[in-house]
């Protein structure tokens, strides 16, 4: 028997430094072989926040190695589903060529938050959490079994 390809998720958000970059570790670490996520922004950031990468460390997922990427990059290949993680991305969605089922899914942009960098962490690994509990979640109700 032939095992059928994983569907593919496009992960939107506007500058594709912290939430985006987190949903596309999430999806790629607890539901490999089920989805390929891919992440960009509408306005992409000139690099991954580096709290979000230390937050995403923390929890056993490296994205050291991620590049914030322009949705325009993205926009002719074949998506089985697009999320869009912040309002500004939702609103600012592009029409892609092929129909593609859309999703919003939002939180809260971590790199607004403010204070020391521990308590900026704090926000970051809430964000972090909040990403994996709601998205993966959202992906298994909408699409069955463990997504």
């Amino acid at each position: 028997m032939v095992e059928a390809a994983p569907k593919r998720v496009l992960v939107l958000c506007t500058g594709n430094s912290c939430r985006s970059q987190m949903a596309e570790g999430w999806i790629n670490s607890e539901l490999a072989g089920q989805w390929l996520a891919r992440s960009a922004g509408t306005a992409p950031a000139v690099r991954v926040h580096p709290l979000a990468v230390r937050a995403m460390f923390e929890a056993g997922i490296d994205i050291s190695a991620a590049r914030p990427e322009h949705v325009g990059a993205r926009l002719d290949e074949p998506w089985d589903l697009v999320v869009t993680v912040c309002d500004s991305a939702r609103e600012t969605c592009p029409v892609f060529p092929r129909p593609v089922p859309k999703i919003h899914v939002p939180f809260i942009d971590p790199a607004l938050a403010e204070g020391t960098e521990e308590e900026r962490m704090v926000v970051f690994r809430r964000v972090r959490d909040e990403v994996r509990e709601r998205l993966l979640a959202e992906l298994r109700s909408r699409y069955g079994g463990r997504a």
